[in-house]
């Protein structure tokens, strides 16, 4: 006779994961959506480097000692011509822009020969510029840490509003449908929780490494690779980061949703989660120029994953601060997933009305 024996905690979860994932996988909503996001970082990348050196480069012919000068000056592309009158020519047909012909009584050296107007910007080029001492030589650009703070903050916020949702909703359905009944009877209540958040962690990581990828794709095509030297400290940290402040809140998301039985009251039930996963999204816009704010955030685990690597972009962290910051946020990791199992397994079988979260957490 032969008995059946029901898998182990390892392997209920991954069996459990593989499920998440076959399902999330054969969603076309969920393909396009991430394939248009994906098109989007990429494509955005693309258009702002390719468009912005194409249009900053001016287009002019250049004869004799005058090629030796336009070579030397910025965003020029250069036509070299073999006479003054060949140069002439182009000017006036259009071809270029403007012309950089010799001038022995000059003070550069060289004439500029234009159609109808003065072309300020190479007149500007071709000038003696004064001495310029940089007071603060390294600081950042404000519009660039703007974007970096919008960048990293829609990124956490979109990606565990994704799939966070999709866990509640999934817990909340098994429920209603009672098919959760059935799953208990081979694997055990912590094994599904920790196969829900494992496979759409692993959904959620596949996705941040790709948009990673493109952009340091997109950045390196585009000729901005100094740039990237200046985002990958950050962005390697917001992987790190955004790795275990992922699994806090699935946790979260799986075990807040079992309290209630039905897919209308998962959007009451999540709605705590929602404003964690809210609050660093706005903050790290509005105070992305204040380190306090920026400091506190950075050690605060539900803020980190989107403070700290902030701060790396900012060079306001000392190197040991990052590490400090993701130990709290593993211990903190560690206390809600705990938390939330327990939660977990007390309510998930109780149907009808909504559990009390204190009957919950009661042994």
């Amino acid at each position: 006779m032969t008995t059946f024996q029901n898998p182990g905690f390892a392997a209920s979860s991954w069996l459990v994961a593989e499920r998440e994932i076959r399902m999330k996988l054969r969603s076309k909503a969920f393909l396009i959506s991430t394939g248009i996001l994906m098109l989007a970082v990429l494509g955005s990348i693309l258009a702002s480097g390719l468009f912005g050196t194409a249009n900053s480069k001016m287009h002019v012919a250049a004869t004799g000692a005058a090629v030796a000068v336009a070579e030397q000056l910025p965003n020029l592309r250069v036509t070299t011509v073999d006479s003054v009158e060949a140069a002439r020519e182009l000017v006036r047909d259009g071809t270029v822009e403007a012309a950089l012909v010799p001038a022995e009584d000059a003070p550069t050296g060289v004439q500029i020969l234009a159609l109808d107007s003065a072309p300020q910007s190479l007149v500007v080029a071709l000038s003696t510029p004064p001495t310029v001492e940089l007071l603060d030589p390294d600081a950042l650009n404000p519009l660039l840490a703007y974007l970096a703070a919008i960048a990293f903050g829609i990124v956490f916020f979109m990606s565990a509003m994704t799939f966070g949702t999709t866990i509640a909703q999934s817990v909340v359905e098994e429920k209603q449908t009672r098919i959760v009944e059935i799953l208990l009877s081979t694997i055990s209540v912590r094994a599904l929780m920790a196969g829900k958040v494992l496979g759409n962690s692993l959904l959620a990581f596949a996705q941040i490494a790709a948009i990673a990828a493109l952009a340091a794709i997109g950045l390196t095509v585009t000729g901005q690779a100094e740039l990237l030297a200046s985002f990958g400290p950050s962005i390697a940290w917001f992987v790190v980061f955004f790795v275990f402040g992922f699994i806090m809140i699935a946790a979260l998301y799986a075990a807040t949703a079992s309290l209630v039985s039905r897919q209308e009251d998962v959007g009451s039930a999540t709605s705590p989660v929602m404003i964690l996963v809210m609050l660093p999204y706005i903050l790290v816009i509005a105070f992305n120029d204040n380190p306090v704010v920026l400091a506190i955030m950075s050690y605060v685990p539900f803020s980190a994953p989107v403070g700290m690597p902030m701060r790396v972009f900012l060079g306001d962290a000392a190197w040991w601060e990052p590490l400090l910051s993701l130990a709290i946020l593993l211990a903190t990791t560690a206390v809600v997933i705990v938390i939330g199992a327990r939660i977990y397994s007390n309510a998930l079988l109780r149907t009808g009305a909504r559990v009390k979260l204190s009957e919950a957490l009661a042994r």
